[in-house]
């Protein structure tokens, strides 16, 4: 019996209308890039394999090779998406003895993807972790699998089997969820007046994601109010950056520095209508320490 996987609650409304049958749910993410053909591949995998599917692209422009940066935006996106098969493929080490696996979370997902830490922190958004397999059955990959390609030959048709309702005991051995590899992830620590804590990722605004959120600002600094001014003290720099803590960009000037809280509740450091990156030579991975002025 195909499995046909529920819409998130998005809107009130949207929560009392009638839910009967939906569509099976696939979403993709590559570094692949829009020049190559490779991402139109797997959407076309998916099709030939499940022809009534919705099938999204999260995004195809995951900066090459960096896992940290798939998984971050893997992380934002999923809460977000109707509950079915996600595809996540940024992998170093495609043909190598690394592993390809489905991820069952709680809310009842699969995410399917290299064993390189991708999947995880999505996967623990979305209720944790409830088992994960390895994709080793043939009857659910292309006939030929390169060495080079698995998001075609081995992930997409692995997640068009999945949102037709092949449980994922069926696509090979059960994995110790405790043996999945975990990224590298940054800490905060908190301290009495001083959150330390790292950029986890750069956009395409010129804004930083940090690792933590509100509460651990809170924690860390006392109770905040929009207006506090507060300095930043960047990794390999002399002095203290000040900054606003701020409700969104336009509460401060243009070209003025601003803390603030993003859409997906993480800590960000931006300048209005500026580029963070660019004025205060910002990178990624690199250790902030934020404290009252």
């Amino acid at each position: 019996m195909s499995r046909f996987y529920r819409r998130p609650i998005t809107t009130p409304a949207a929560g009392r209308a009638v839910r009967d049958v939906f569509r099976p749910f696939v979403s993709l993410l590559s570094d692949f890039g829009a020049r190559d053909p490779s991402a139109a591949i797997m959407r076309g995998v998916v099709l030939a394999i499940a022809p009534d599917a919705i099938v999204v692209d999260v995004t195809h422009d995951v900066d090459k090779f960096a896992v940290k940066d798939g998984a971050l935006l893997l992380w934002c996106a999923l809460p977000y998406l109707a509950v079915g098969a996600h595809v996540g493929v940024v992998d170093p080490g495609v043909g190598t003895e690394r592993y390809g696996i489905a991820i069952e979370v709680a809310r009842g997902d699969v995410l399917i993807g290299p064993d390189n830490g991708l999947l995880i922190p999505g996967a623990e958004r979305l209720g944790g972790i409830v088992r994960a397999h390895l994709l080793e059955n043939g009857q659910y990959r292309l006939p030929v699998v390169t060495s080079s390609f698995h998001g075609r030959d081995l992930f997409a048709p692995a997640a068009a089997h999945v949102a037709l309702g092949v449980p994922i005991e069926a696509l090979g051995r059960p994995l110790d969820p405790g043996r999945l590899v975990r990224l590298p992830w940054p800490r905060v620590e908190i301290r009495d007046g001083v959150l330390d804590t790292a950029i986890v990722y750069l956009d395409t605004f010129g804004n930083v994601k940090l690792e933590g959120s509100v509460q651990d600002l809170s924690d860390a600094l006392g109770p905040m109010e929009f207006g506090d001014e507060l300095e930043i003290t960047l990794e390999g720099r002399d002095g203290a950056v000040p900054v606003v803590w701020a409700e969104t960009f336009g509460r401060v000037q243009p070209g003025q520095a601003l803390l603030y809280e993003d859409s997906y509740g993480r800590l960000c450091v931006a300048e209005n209508q500026g580029s963070a990156v660019d004025r205060l030579r910002l990178q990624d991975g690199q250790s902030v320490r934020i404290e009252r002025v």
